[in-house]
């Protein structure tokens, strides 16, 4: 099977992304079209875009290969409703946080459900997505959902569904932590006599630096980090300090605190 079209429901940042995606690697605006019901949203995807924009579900759902669900979790049901008679035949691809499979397959008449856990890096082609496909899924649709995520960055299966909540807490989220550090490290060098600017430089030159590093290395991270860290020496001295004030331990108790919310979130509006 080769997806030839393609239906968003919900118009929002990540549709935008996915739809972008799409167009840079060849699909075409007329094979894309956009169930969006805010009158200004769709007008400004039709500009951006020039894909086919509808304020409500009708017939035409019926003629798409694949149905992407990407309106927020609260508002799955009340949108699936008016989708439920036209999207059966489809594959389903979700971008949602916390709506788990079994509520997507009875909501739309299709057991060939995906989940995926995508990130806001995915704007620029940077993003990192979990994936999870129900039993349905066949191997050569794997692989089309695997095609049509591409242009956002980087694909993980995970063979359980309930690891989508753990994605969710580590990648889901993660960018959120990345720039409460950079926060705090231009708020650490703007207190230590650099401008603000110049404190934002270092501080994201640095944060993509050491993760390309961790990226293109065989090491550890570990390794990694204990070859900068000399006995006595300044970065020893800062480690200390994080490890004092127990950072690691806060960081692994707010993952697990994330999932917790990812798993409450599916128990509240994923059934």
């Amino acid at each position: 099977m080769i997806l030839s079209s393609i239906a968003f429901v919900g118009g929002g940042n990540m549709a935008g992304a996915l739809i972008g995606g799409l167009l840079r690697s060849g699909w075409s605006a007329e094979a894309i079209s956009v169930v969006e019901p805010g009158a200004a949203q769709r007008a400004a995807l039709e500009s951006r875009f020039g894909v086919r924009t509808l304020s409500e579900a009708d017939a035409h759902l019926g003629d798409v290969d694949c149905v992407v669900w990407a309106v927020k979790p609260q508002l799955f049901k009340v949108a699936a409703a008016p989708c439920a008679a036209h999207v059966g035949g489809a594959l389903q691809l979700s971008v949602m946080a916390g709506i788990r499979s079994d509520a997507i397959a009875r909501a739309t008449g299709s057991d060939r459900v995906v989940r995926a856990m995508p990130n806001t890096p995915a704007l620029i082609g940077e993003g990192m997505s979990g994936l999870f496909a129900r039993a349905a899924v066949s191997a050569d649709e794997r692989s089309q959902v695997e095609r049509l995520l591409a242009p956002t960055g980087q694909t993980l299966w995970v063979d359980r569904e309930e690891q989508l909540d753990a994605v969710t807490a580590l990648s889901g989220s993660g960018p959120a932590y990345v720039f409460y550090v950079l926060e705090a490290l231009i708020e650490a060098g703007t207190g230590m006599g650099l401008s603000a600017a110049q404190s934002k430089q270092l501080a994201v030159a640095t944060l993509a630096g050491a993760t390309s590093l961790a990226r293109d290395s065989d090491d550890a991270p570990d390794v990694l980090r204990e070859r900068v860290t000399s006995k006595g020496g300044t970065t020893h001295a800062a480690i200390t300090s994080l490890d004092a004030d127990g950072v690691r331990a806060a960081f692994v108790r707010a993952l697990k605190a994330a999932r917790l919310r990812a798993v409450e979130l599916g128990d509240e509006f994923g059934r």
